[in-house]
């Protein structure tokens, strides 16, 4: 016996259909996190993309990719860059936002946030109906921390990834306004190099998405600049270390990045065979020592300073040196 639905039956499927399609909001507007009606089907595209990083399979990420994003020169490379990141640590959502745009050029979207840690997202306006998703390590403890952008649009042939990016999002455990805030207190405390050292990773982590912009950005970049001009007019190159009697001297100092955060590297020249390993621990000993007071603050608020010791100036060709580390905690 073949089963026929009642007039009422129909109807009912009709209501369902109508309540389901209507779902979502059509007049311009944006929606944040919990706001978001139905988010089930864009945490499903998020799943997938995710699972598809993870072993790089370029057909299948092609699959749930815009046709303008398949063409997009330099896609293979990008995608690459982000599957390096999925491979090696598990990210969890951090922010959502499903947007209907007024217009097709940019548009941009207040996270609500107030004071120096909002932020706002400007974006192109490619579709009608735009979903944007912002990933972060699980790992909260992890250090060095990159975020990873996607951008869906909702094409005639369904939702599809229009836009991927990864970019560096904490160092040391902060955001770009928390390493901003570090930098102003080690500058009021005279520690001129931490200021500068912190103040160029408040920069590197500025932009961790290519929608992303801080509303404190014009501060930490102005306060970069500020301090920068100070250090070059306080410190110059080659710089000595006079209280030490081999008299090495610092030829420069810049952030190196570590698995367990960043943190000062000091190249110096010493007058002492590098190969003679002894001789030069115990020089590295005596500067130690005396460190902070030819660059105040150094050795201070941080696990490590490394130190690498050079008989002659490095160059593009390999040069003798030998590496030591200051564990400060």
């Amino acid at each position: 016996m073949k089963f026929k639905p009642s007039l009422s039956q129909v109807l009912g499927l009709l209501l369902i259909t109508v309540t389901l399609q209507s779902c979502e909001p059509t007049q311009p507007g944006n929606w944040k996190n919990e706001q978001i009606s139905s988010p089930d089907k864009f945490h499903q595209l998020n799943a997938e993309l995710l699972k598809q990083l993870k072993v790089n399979n370029e057909k299948d990420l092609e699959n749930i990719m815009s046709r303008d994003f398949i063409d997009t020169r330099g896609k293979n490379r990008q995608i690459e860059l982000v599957s390096n990141r999925v491979k090696t640590t598990d990210y969890t959502l951090f922010d959502e936002y499903y947007v209907v745009n007024r217009y097709i050029s940019g548009d941009t979207i207040s996270s609500g946030i107030k004071g120096p840690t909002g932020y706002s997202l400007t974006y192109q306006g490619a579709t009608h109906e735009m979903y944007l998703a912002f990933f972060v390590p699980k790992n909260k403890s992890t250090a060095n921390q990159d975020m990873i952008t996607a951008v869906y649009c909702k094409y005639d042939y369904g939702w599809k990834l229009s836009q991927l990016d990864v970019s560096r999002y904490k160092v040391n455990g902060k955001t770009a306004p928390e390493l901003h805030d570090q930098a102003q207190q080690c500058y009021n405390k005279g520690f001129l190099i931490d200021a500068l050292n912190i103040s160029s990773s408040a920069i590197d982590c500025s932009r961790p998405s290519d929608l992303w912009k801080y509303n404190s950005e014009e501060d930490m970049s102005s306060f970069y600049n500020k301090v920068l001009k100070e250090a070059y007019g306080l410190y110059r190159f080659p710089l000595a270390i006079k209280q030490v009697p081999s008299h090495p001297y610092i030829i420069r100092i810049f952030n190196q990045t570590t698995p367990e955060g960043v943190f000062p590297m000091i190249y110096y020249i010493s007058s002492i065979k590098v190969q003679d390993t002894t001789a030069i621990k115990q020089e590295n000993e005596n500067i130690k020592k005396v460190i902070n007071q030819t660059l105040p603050g150094i050795d201070q608020d941080k696990k490590y300073v490394l130190y690498s010791a050079f008989n002659k100036l490095p160059s593009g060709m390999k040069v003798d040196h030998f590496d030591m580390t200051a564990k400060l905690k």
